[in-house]
């Protein structure tokens, strides 16, 4: 059960508090008596003050956050977003179901990352699980103090934001055996169109008759059909004519084709289909939230698998835009059916393009998880515009070159190109093997390190964390209110 954030009540008594505070001292409307307000002064001494503190008042229990005075206003919000999860897990650990936040000096947009955090952190996927109800948590309700400044719109969107990007994880969560091509295709138009966006799928059938041969050589391999879903959100009042286009990798599992991968290399590769979930959820969140923006979401999906009739290394195949392309490796094979995807995208004449994918373990190794490799053509001012989103909500990109140089390492002796590069840069030579489809501002975003963690990170729980939907709602909110 999701954790649900609204307004407290005027003179409604809560039993447990979060106070917010934007400075050192404590504030008297906080009503501490004598005794907590020694220990609170006594945990705040030292070379180890905490920067939050808990009493408990056996009726219930007070958390005393301070917010640190930092400068850089992104990692400010960032710890509010982590001492809310710190907070979120003592509050379970208690088995207390709900809480007032309330702010003593403490910002607008402090208060909303601190509640961000708490929503983010309470996720749990456990319907698998035979007795789930016993390892729920307990926490189910956050009332915020309303404010003049923090609006029941701010609310609104941060709920529909905490809502996206949960569902963007219970889509990376789940295994192939219950979240195949068809049926990731038939979820992610569903839940659009409950919200008034348009759905198309492509079966096989389209597919083939288009030519996406990226996206058919990958399928070969596969008992279940591919799909080649076209989402739309396009309200009258739209900021822009042509449509932001985001396209997602939609590899729902990728043992590595014949090219296999070793056993312990494929245990979470039911994330493949991160960026699918990113941009199906980035777009269900603007057209719930009814933002002023033109966008379409392209989700090219298959399993990538084994069998008699699998496509292998050697092959040369055929796009959807006539490129020829010499395969090396079958499990470089997202840069494939992205490509189909990408030169599709050509049809909408769009105002710009960002892809999100799982693309290489090189960017993973590169960054880690803590942030998205990320690379631009023609495209250096939404890049910039997007950097920023990703500092505010600390998806934050690092930018890698798209030298010409790199494109050397793709070329093929029989072919117009050739699936991978050499052994040195592979983020970057996915990239350029990307670019060549492109005509457009592009946008290319390996989110191979943050979309799937093995243990919890703070507010990110383990598995699948829904990075990129609210990197992109940011975004595209930023974009609708600068028009």
């Amino acid at each position: 059960m999701a954790l649900s954030i609204q307004f407290s009540e005027r003179n409604t008594l809560y039993p447990n508090h979060i106070f917010l505070i934007s400075s050192d001292s404590l504030p008297v409307e906080a009503g501490l008596l004598p005794d907590e307000e020694a220990y609170v002064n006594q945990q705040r001494q030292g070379a180890k003050k905490k920067d939050w503190i808990a009493i408990n008042r056996y009726s219930g229990w007070i958390y005393i956050v301070f917010v640190k005075p930092e400068e850089n206003a992104s990692r400010r919000l960032e710890q509010c977003r982590r001492n809310a999860g710190n907070i979120l897990g003592q509050l379970n650990a208690s088995g207390t179901e709900s809480a007032c936040l309330k702010s003593f000096g403490a910002q607008t947009e402090e208060m909303l990352a601190f509640a961000e955090g708490m929503a983010l952190a309470n996720y749990q996927f456990l319907k698998y699980l035979k007795d789930s109800s016993e390892k729920q948590n307990s926490f189910k309700m956050l009332f915020v103090e309303q404010t003049p400044v923090l609006t029941a719109q701010m609310l609104s969107q941060l709920n529909i934001q905490i809502e996206a990007t949960l569902w963007a994880r219970d889509l990376v969560n789940e295994p192939l055996n219950k979240l195949n091509a068809v049926d990731l295709a038939q979820i992610i138009s569903e839940k659009l169109r409950s919200v008034g966006g348009k759905a198309e799928i492509f079966n096989k059938k389209k597919i083939e008759s288009l030519k996406m041969g990226g996206l058919l050589s990958v399928n070969l391999g596969s008992v279940d059909p591919p799909t080649f879903t076209i989402l739309e959100w396009k309200p009258e009042n739209a900021v822009n004519d042509q449509a932001v286009v985001l396209v997602g990798k939609g590899v729902v599992y990728d043992t590595g084709g014949m090219s296999l991968k070793p056993s312990n290399s494929m245990d979470t590769m039911k994330c493949d289909m991160s960026g699918s979930a990113a941009v199906a959820g980035a777009i269900y969140a603007a057209a719930k939230a009814k933002l002023p923006v033109y966008i379409i979401a392209l989700v090219p999906a298959t399993d990538n698998r084994v069998n008699g009739n699998a496509y292998v290394p050697g092959d040369i195949i055929t796009m959807f835009d006539g490129t020829t392309v010499e395969v090396l490796n079958t499990d470089a094979e997202g840069r494939l059916i992205l490509a189909d995807a990408l030169a599709y995208a050509k049809k909408f004449d769009p105002k710009l393009v960002i892809n999100f994918a799982t693309l290489t373990g090189a960017a993973s190794r590169a960054i880690g998880h803590q942030g998205i490799v990320a690379m631009q053509v023609k495209a250096k001012e939404e890049f910039g515009q997007l950097s920023i989103a990703g500092d505010e909500v600390y998806e934050r990109l690092v930018e890698f070159p798209m030298w010409d140089e790199y494109k050397e390492q793709i070329k093929s002796e029989i072919a117009d190109l050739k699936n991978i590069g050499g052994p040195e840069a592979g983020m970057i030579t996915a990239g350029k093997f990307l670019e060549h489809f492109t005509d457009y501002p592009f946008i290319h975003l390996d989110i191979a390190g943050p979309a799937f963690i093995s243990k919890r990170d703070g507010y990110r729980s383990y598995g699948g964390t829904g990075v990129g939907v609210r990197l992109m709602f940011s975004f595209l909110n930023h974009m609708a209110e600068k028009k």
